[in-house]
């Protein structure tokens, strides 16, 4: 690493024209050090940098790291059935396909464990990128769990524990479990035990008034225009979805990530031990294989995703590069993204953590992926990291 220069401008800039062009309806960007913020950018949102945004599956790490916990509590363990804590995950059946209209379900080869629902490997699916699950909830008129009922992450498997990696509802699943060993609603476990030791004023599952006039409104990609779209979760759902149901600003987020960047700590208060925090950021896939594709089947929800040709992985709760990227993070750097086009990135070999929000439907939306990208490659830049 050279010695960085004092000028952030680039990331400034980069966030202006992406806003000016259309390319995003507004963003933040925020860029933090072990020691504290380095940089915070925004352009087109509605409260500049304390513009409340609905992170969606960035709330995957914050459930993973109150599950690891419990782990260190000695409270849970990696490797517990799910069933053996949430009794009624043991109904769950694997969908095998249709009988005409009807679906053709069986009893799941063996059972899933607390580690594959941190690592997208228990069997479950989201009905945006699995058509035989859309396909089961308009069969069976199971709503989705963008409406908040409980009822919607008792979808069958798609496939046996275990065996391959897909994205689902395995969070949310997660968030029950820590309902269920800690005897706290997750709301009030975020609060006491990550979101009041970190500073994370904002961060909620029920944001006030106050902080809903501060949301900056969800954008649908038509062509080549954005418009508004008026997505909304339901005010108050039946379960706190530990898979997508966090709103925050950039701002306490980033608390969040330089915890993690730090081995757990920030300010004197720790959430996880480093050994914790390292294992989190180690491969748990033992050998399975991430898909070349995450293919679509709700285009208006989400693009397809193609996967990086690069080596990688799944740690424990969030996705894990095993190499370096040129001009951008390092090998053993963990990231993930929200539905609405948000995306950060922990690299705790160089030392710094990014963020990048707005919020356009579909996800993987090419303007809001170039722009985050731009983000990450002038932060590096800054910071002389080639």
């Amino acid at each position: 690493m050279s010695n960085p220069s004092s000028d952030w401008r680039t990331i400034d800039q980069t966030i202006k024209a992406a806003a000016d062009s259309g390319a995003v309806p507004g963003a933040v960007a925020i860029i933090i050090g072990r020691d504290g913020v380095l940089h915070e950018a925004a352009a087109g949102t509605p409260h500049g940098t304390g513009t409340m945004f609905r992170i969606a599956s960035m709330t995957k790490a914050v459930t993973s790291v109150a599950a690891l916990q419990l782990v260190e509590q000695g409270r849970l363990s990696l490797d517990a059935a799910v069933a053996s804590i949430v009794p009624e995950f043991g109904e769950l059946q694997v969908l095998e396909g249709f009988d005409g209209n009807r679906p053709r379900l069986r009893p799941p080869a063996r059972q899933a464990t607390i580690r594959q629902l941190m690592t997208h490997t228990a069997g479950h699916g989201y009905w945006f990128s699995n058509a035989d699950l859309l396909r089961y909830h308009d069969l069976t008129d199971t709503p989705t769990v963008i409406t908040g009922r409980k009822i919607s992450i008792r979808t069958p498997l798609v496939s046996d524990p275990g065996t391959r990696w897909e994205y689902g509802v395995n969070t949310d699943w997660l968030g029950l479990v820590v309902e269920c060993v800690s005897g706290k609603t997750l709301d009030r476990y975020f609060a006491s035990h990550i979101f009041e030791p970190l500073g994370m004023k904002e961060a909620s599952f029920t944001p006030t008034q106050e902080q809903r006039s501060r949301m900056m409104p969800v954008h649908q990609r038509v062509g080549a225009q954005l418009e508004l779209n008026g997505f909304e979760f339901e005010g108050r759902p039946e379960f706190w979805a530990g898979g997508h149901g966090v709103y925050a600003t950039a701002g306490d987020f980033g608390r969040f990530l330089r915890a993690l960047l730090r081995g757990g700590e920030l300010d004197g208060a720790r959430i996880l031990q480093q050994d914790t925090s390292d294992l989190m950021f180690s491969d748990q896939l033992s050998g399975i294989a991430l898909p070349e594709q995450m293919k679509s089947a709700v285009p208006e929800l989400t693009n397809d995703v193609a996967t990086p040709p690069v080596r990688q992985t799944w740690g424990l709760g969030l996705h894990v590069v095993l190499e370096d990227l040129p001009g951008m993070r390092r090998a053993g750097t963990g990231d993930w993204a929200g539905l609405f086009n948000s995306y950060y990135w922990i690299d705790r070999t160089s030392g710094m953590a990014g963020a990048f929000f707005t919020q356009i439907l579909p996800f993987f939306d090419l303007g809001a992926v170039q722009t985050a990208m731009s983000v990450e490659a002038a932060a590096y830049a800054q910071l002389g990291i080639v």
